[in-house]
């Protein structure tokens, strides 16, 4: 389930996507298969090469893509997700969810 995004940032990040630019949504996500997580970060790019070079830079397997329609994925937490958004310049995503 996620949740604490405005459907603004959600919209935004949907048309980064589709437009074919590596695109980040952190959002609150509960998930029972991984009760010690609590934020999730979604990297999209409709172009799937780009995305699957993306993925690959950071040792991410190309079976963890998510195939949803329009918007693409790979799902960064963790640790993972705290060295990419690090390496990225992106910890602005994480610092709201604190």
């Amino acid at each position: 389930m996620a949740f604490g995004i405005k459907r603004q940032e959600l919209q935004e990040w949907k048309e980064k996507v589709k437009r074919g630019e590596i695109a980040f949504l952190t959002h609150y996500w509960l998930d029972d298969r991984f009760p010690e997580m609590r934020t999730v970060t979604k990297v999209g790019c409709s172009d799937l090469d780009k995305l699957l070079k993306w993925g690959e830079a950071y040792g991410i397997p190309a079976r963890a893509l998510h195939h949803r329609s329009e918007y693409p994925h790979f799902d960064l937490f963790g640790e993972r997700q705290i060295t990419i958004l690090t390496k990225e310049n992106m910890l602005q995503q994480l610092e709201r969810f604190k």
